[in-house]
Order: structure tokens, then sequence, then C-alpha cells
């Protein structure tokens, strides 16, 4: 609710009966109503509720994709993420699908107006050693990423066949 518009509501309708209530009084009123000492009060707790109520979730890039083959052989076969949904306007129209592992989520997109190819995303995880690991031991043919220690932590770089980079990092602890 915004207690300012119910303040000047209700000095309008007092005003109306010939009593006068300054906006500071009205806001007064407005703050008890709500059970609150004074109007700082109601102020301070509106205002950490906004602030409460403002959230971002994890950001999903949309990476552009040539061929449904190839991506399915890199993003499934390789990476080991599973299709969780798939849409196309119609037969033959260009695919838009998302692909996940955990709580990594990728759209790929045949659409040209989508993304642009060679797009770079970075992916922060925990255990990476075992994601280079069981890549490797998958030996595919296109990429065989490296893991390197950097300031940050530690990185393993791949690169999917229409030139999108994917970034994995562990952190550093510090």
């Amino acid at each position: 609710m915004d207690s300012k518009a119910m303040a000047k509501a209700m000095r309008t309708a007092l005003a109306e009966r010939d009593v006068t209530v300054t906006q500071s009084e009205a806001l007064e009123i407005v703050a008890r109503q709500f059970g609150f000492d004074t109007w700082n009060i109601l102020a301070a707790k509106l205002k950490a509720a906004d602030d409460a109520a403002m959230s971002f979730e994890a950001a999903i890039p949309i990476f552009r994709i040539f061929d449904e083959a190839k991506a399915r052989e890199f993003y499934l076969d390789f990476l080991g993420c599973k299709v969780d949904w798939e849409h196309r306007f119609g037969p033959n129209a260009p695919l838009y699908m998302q692909v996940s592992r955990g709580d990594l989520v990728l759209h790929l997109s045949e659409h040209s107006g989508d993304a642009t190819p060679g797009a770079n995303a970075v992916v922060f995880m925990q255990g990476i050693e075992a994601l280079h690991q069981e890549l490797a031991a998958r030996n595919y043919k296109y990429n065989r990423p490296g893991l390197e220690k950097q300031e940050w932590g530690l990185e393993l770089g791949v690169i999917d066949p229409f030139g999108n980079r994917l970034r994995f990092i562990q952190r550093s602890r510090k």
C-alpha cells in the first residue's frame, strides 16, 4: 500500500469536514494505524520490504547453434547435459531448446537474431577436477580441455562447435 497516498486521502477527507491536519500529522496517524510508533519507523520498514522484494535469479545464456546434431553431440554427449524442452514454430523451423546439468541452464538457438556466435559465459562451480576427468575420459575429438590454475582459481574452458566458449571456474578459497 502507498502510505503517503493514504495520508493524503485522510487529509482530504478530514478537510471536507473542516478538520485540518498537517501532512506530517497525517503520516504519523497512518504509521500508528499500521502499528508503528512513528512515521520514520514505518518508512524504514517499507523501504526494507521494497529492498527485500527485489531479487535476481541466475542468468541463462543463449548460444547460437547452426547444426542440431553437432549441438546435441557437444552439449548432451560431451558435457553431459540433458534436454529440458525444445521449441520450433513449425516443421523445418529453427530449433530453440533448453539444456541443463544441475544448476547450469543454457538456451541453444538456431534463430539468427537470438545470439551471436562466439559468445563467452562463465560458470562458477565446485568439483572442477572431477569435471575435467569426466570430459577427458569422453575423448571428444573436437575438444580436449585442460585445467588451468589462475589467480582466481581453477579454470576449465571448452568451446562448442559454433565458437561459443564456456569457462568453468572453481574459485580459490581465501
